[in-house]
């Protein structure tokens, strides 16, 4: 009986091998998404209300990203970190608001800054991240809609 289970186990690797060398799977390549460039944006298109709000939700996403390494500590340096990218965040998006002609757009963007600034100056940042960043990013909602 020993031989017939050490036969079953090379035949089981044998057929599994056997199936899986013959599938092939065929992708079109225009059947593939274009991948999102993150490349920067070219001078003449800065100031353009597209290109401005997918910097700001760019910046909005980059510092989500910075925040969740912080998220896990609840030491004064963690703090520290949160208060600095609220602070740099605020900063770039005072930078992308100058650059637009569109009124609805800076304003969205000076009030986005605005809460960002209040949180950095906060007694717990860590607070603000589970619950005002949460929806910050949706004050841009409207005037980048049309954008």
């Amino acid at each position: 009986m020993p031989h017939r289970r050490l036969a079953v186990l090379p035949l089981a690797l044998i057929a599994t091998a056997g199936l899986t060398a013959g599938c092939a799977i065929e992708l079109k390549p225009e059947s593939l998404p274009v991948p999102f460039s993150v490349a920067p944006t070219p001078s003449a298109s800065a100031g353009v209300p597209a290109y401005v709000c997918t910097a700001a939700y760019k910046i909005l996403t980059d510092g989500a990203v910075r925040l969740a390494g912080y998220l896990s500590s609840s030491s004064d340096s963690a703090k520290d970190g949160m208060r600095d990218t609220f602070t740099e965040m605020a900063a770039k998006l005072d930078a992308e608001a100058v650059r637009t002609p569109d009124a609805d757009l800076k304003q969205a963007l000076s009030a986005v800054s605005a809460d960002l600034n209040t949180a950095a100056k906060g007694a717990d940042p860590k607070s603000y991240v589970n619950g005002g960043f949460v929806t910050v990013g949706q004050k841009l909602d409207g005037a980048c809609a049309d954008a």
